[in-house]
């Protein structure tokens, strides 16, 4: 592939296949973050990593789910090279139209870092994002694959 597509995920949508897979929802979301995965393994897509993913990674109690997250990071993904200072100031900007730190923090990176979408699984978060001048797409993981044809 030529030029990828850069997409970043936020990290319910890397933690979903570590969620309780009883829910038809989470099971659907979570064999459409493997198929997203498997089309940043191939090329397809360029996986956007920025330090709130670190962060909130880090923070995870179950060392599994953590190791597997950051293995997954560090072999597919591309740190992000983005201005800080104007990515800060668009997280803040965000934060006071009523979005949580991380979240505005994961959008303001995604901004930057020129992705073409914002993937998530959290429906309020996405119903904001619709709300207020997001400059990327915003979607869930299987609209995502629906709209993309992945298969």
């Amino acid at each position: 592939m030529d030029n990828p597509e850069i997409i970043y995920l936020d990290v319910c949508v890397l933690c979903r296949p570590f969620d309780d897979q009883s829910y038809l929802r989470i099971r659907m979301e979570t064999e459409a973050v493997n198929l997203i995965l498997s089309n940043v393994k191939n090329g397809k897509y360029v996986l956007a990593v920025s330090k709130v993913h670190l962060a909130e990674i880090n923070s995870i109690p179950n060392i599994y789910e953590r190791i597997q997250l950051k293995t997954i990071l560090d072999k597919f993904g591309m740190p992000t090279n983005v201005n800080i200072l104007e990515t800060r100031e668009r997280a803040e900007h965000l934060v006071k139209k009523g979005f949580g730190m991380a979240d505005a923090a994961h959008i303001g990176f995604a901004e930057k870092s020129m992705a073409s979408f914002f993937i998530t699984c959290d429906d309020r978060l996405l119903k904001k994002c619709l709300n207020n001048k997001i400059s990327i797409q915003c979607t869930n993981p299987v609209i995502f694959c629906e709209k993309e044809k992945l298969k």
